[in-house]
């Protein structure tokens, strides 16, 4: 089993920023993938930025995000980072970390941070 922590949730106005950070613990092998999710009530979850742990760390940022945010991590900690800049009100929501070997699933998560932006 892999455990996920976030932190770094908030409220902030548009404009300013927030740094989530996601700590794994547990039955960690690598390679793996540290993503973050968001959703809001009533929507799917989306996908809004994956890492991986191989050198070089290949990172994906969904459109919606890119220019904006930035997902880092620290092998070394088991830790991945989300920088948010630029934060819109669209970008209220609610963070997910998630982990997984391969595949097309994540079966881990972690318990979620609330990220709300005011106008």
């Amino acid at each position: 089993q892999v455990q996920l922590v976030e932190s770094g949730g908030g409220l902030v106005q548009a404009g300013g920023s927030l740094r989530l950070s996601c700590e794994a613990s547990g039955d960690i092998y690598f390679p793996y993938i540290m993503a973050w999710f968001r959703q809001v009530p009533g929507k799917e979850r989306e996908l809004v930025a994956r890492i991986s742990s191989w050198s070089g760390g290949a990172t994906y940022l969904a459109d919606s995000v890119k220019g904006r945010f930035t997902i880092s991590r620290d092998n070394a900690k088991n830790t991945v980072y989300l920088q948010m800049d630029s934060l819109k009100p669209e970008d209220t929501a609610v963070y997910y970390c998630a982990s997984k070997r391969s595949g097309s699933t994540y079966p881990y998560w972690g318990q979620g941070t609330q990220v709300t932006v005011s106008s």
